[in-house]
């Protein structure tokens, strides 16, 4: 390497630096994807870049971000970028630094976690917790938190069509990358079937699928996780509960008094299971039509008697976070992959979704009220 190369080669590196991996969301100069460097006496500059596995799935996106990245650097005329794998042992050791030399774990269960996690459940089905639960990530997402989601729907899954992902996750051995959707990583075992496959599991399966999530997919430091629950007050409600014993539950009904009365089943299943309440959200809530008048095709206050019961039930303040009203442009983003708290932020009901979101990331998350594994 020249004298006149070297400046040039480190303005280059200083320019990868602000490149993120699309999977990892970590620069790729931290994750060893970066080898040789080169730049001729024209400012051509040759950039190697090590993909994780073969097949990478965002290889062309790589090459797009390294090669931007690296012209911007003063000196450099053109670049191009020399694609190589990691071998086994850099791989093993990506997966070292990833897992902060940990083992297979959930961290979301360690009493250091820092991610609030909320659960979302509901007393039946058919009430829009899924779309309540995807809006409501990126949301977040949007407002500068890392947020994940986790479709433990497993049965009924459809968190990866609200978000329009088609693509699967990317194998790193035994770990797991998460697609990345609107700033959010996402895991469904609807990644995972052929088609529109159905998935007949039973109790045992359905608890180790949720624990593989946990343990195998690499969410990286998240703000909040969201777990987006199958109806009821079934196997994979206590399997998460077992699994997540600091998650919180935000209970979705709609304003009709028979789906109230189900919903609060969901969220008393917290005396058992001793979670915390976050609070209510009522989806599918009045919706004002063109002419002022407001139509309530649900009824309305499903609510606000849900908050009112679970607060007298459990003893403490549960509050209604908020009514999502009918609104059919939250139907039709959800069909077109592309929620409607980030396409319609100013409609009805991508308006009530931002605001709940605002709240719930206004509270932040910390280490109150944990036990931490510190001895004198």
């Amino acid at each position: 390497m020249s004298e006149t190369a070297a400046p040039v080669i480190d303005r280059i590196r200083r320019r990868l630096d602000e490149v993120i991996d699309p999977e990892l969301r970590l620069p790729i100069t931290q994750i060893g994807m970066v080898g040789d460097i080169s730049v001729d006496e024209g400012g051509a500059a040759e950039v190697q870049v090590k993909l994780t596995i073969e097949a990478c799935p965002m290889r062309s996106r790589i090459v797009q971000d390294v090669t931007a990245a690296a012209v911007r650097a003063e000196g450099v005329t053109t670049a191009e970028v020399d694609l190589h794998v990691m071998s086994p042992e850099e791989r093993a050791a990506l997966k070292e630094q990833l897992r902060a030399g940990g083992g297979k774990t959930n961290p979301f269960s360690q009493p250091d976690s820092l991610t609030k996690v909320y659960a979302v459940a509901s007393g039946k089905g058919g009430v829009g917790k899924s779309s309540v639960t995807v809006n409501l990530a990126c949301a977040l997402a949007e407002q500068g938190l890392k947020v994940g989601v986790v479709d433990a729907d497993v049965h009924g899954f459809s968190v990866p069509g609200l978000m329009g992902i088609t693509a699967k996750p990317t194998r790193l051995d035994e770990m797991i990358l998460p697609p990345v959707a609107y700033g959010v990583k996402t895991i469904s075992i609807g990644m995972f079937v052929d088609g529109n496959q159905a998935v007949a599991w039973r109790g045992p399966m359905l608890h180790r699928a949720v624990e593989q999530f946990l343990n195998d997919v690499y969410f990286g430091d998240l703000d909040v996780l969201l777990l987006d629950l199958p109806p009821g007050t079934g196997d994979i409600a206590i399997s998460v509960a077992q699994l997540l014993p600091d998650s919180e539950l935000l209970v979705v009904t709609t304003p009709q008094a028979a789906a109230a009365d189900i919903a609060e089943r969901a969220g008393a299943l917290s005396t058992q299971t001793e979670q915390k309440v976050a609070g209510v959200i009522e989806n599918m809530g009045p919706m004002t039509m063109p002419d002022g008048s407001v139509l309530e095709l649900f009824g309305s206050g499903g609510g606000q008697v849900v908050a009112d019961r679970l607060s007298e039930q459990l003893g403490a303040e549960v509050p209604l976070l908020g009514s999502v009203p009918l609104d059919t442009g939250l139907r039709q983003a959800g069909d077109d992959g592309a929620p409607v708290a980030v396409s319609s932020p100013g409609s009805p009901a991508g308006s009530a979704l931002r605001s709940i979101a605002a709240e719930l990331a206004a509270r932040g998350r910390g280490l109150s009220g944990r036990s931490l594994p510190l001895s004198v």
